[in-house]
């Protein structure tokens, strides 16, 4: 299984070449890093979890004019041509299909697992604290957009639809997703470092408003 694991990082680095820096190689090592460190307190199968943590992002939607069916496939197709187990197959194409957090905003997602809960877990403290910062300004610069604009409030609870196709300034993505990670964490590993992260984020963005008024 070890060779499966190899072979699997193999793929995904070479799939993700040329990726947006947020969602890059070292974006599915750390979340691999993650969910390793979170699958050592869960009663989970370790090999659909390691499977799942290094290709849930092996073609985000957002980058595919919005097909979410690319990922799955593609994860689907790589596992079969290793002679993967149909059910695991199964298990790591469900986890790399619904675990995103715009999923989580359809109220009609169906599927769930300790597995994915870990990896998605994993995925979320990623989104979250420095490199969490760094993710989001770095694909607000890729998408040529404001970083901030008083005028332009936050869009709260946004259908999955809407979410799909906001374009607002960057800060605002922290009120529309990265704020509320912490509280949606599964595991109790994933909720105590989510903890120091969220409060890194408050800081940051109280330090900015304070920036943006020229008062520092």
């Amino acid at each position: 299984m070890n060779n499966l694991i190899a072979e699997t990082s193999i793929f995904v680095k070479s799939v993700l070449r040329d990726a947006e820096g947020g969602h890059d190689w070292f974006h599915t090592e750390r979340v691999y890093k993650n969910a390793l460190l979170i699958a050592q307190s869960e009663p989970v199968d370790q090999t659909i979890v390691e499977l799942a943590a290094l290709l849930h992002d092996i073609a985000d939607s957002k980058f595919h004019n919005g097909d979410e069916t690319i990922g799955p496939r593609m994860a689907r197709e790589f596992l079969f041509s290793k002679n993967v187990d149909s059910v695991i197959i199964e298990h790591v194409v469900n986890i790399v299909e619904h675990m995103s957090f715009k999923n989580s905003l359809d109220s009609n997602q169906r599927f769930t697992s300790k597995e994915m809960e870990v990896v998605q877990d994993a995925d979320r403290l990623d989104a979250i604290g420095a490199i969490g910062i760094a993710r989001c300004f770095n694909f607000g610069g890729f998408k040529n957009r404001a970083l901030y604009n008083p005028e332009v409030p936050p869009h709260l609870n946004m259908s999955k639809e809407e979410y799909k196709t906001a374009k607002g300034p960057t800060i605002n993505h922290f009120y529309e997703k990265l704020l509320l990670l912490k509280d949606q964490m599964n595991t109790k590993t994933a909720q105590r470092l989510a903890a120091s992260r969220h409060q890194f984020m408050l800081d940051y963005l109280d330090q900015f408003y304070k920036e943006w008024e020229g008062l520092r």
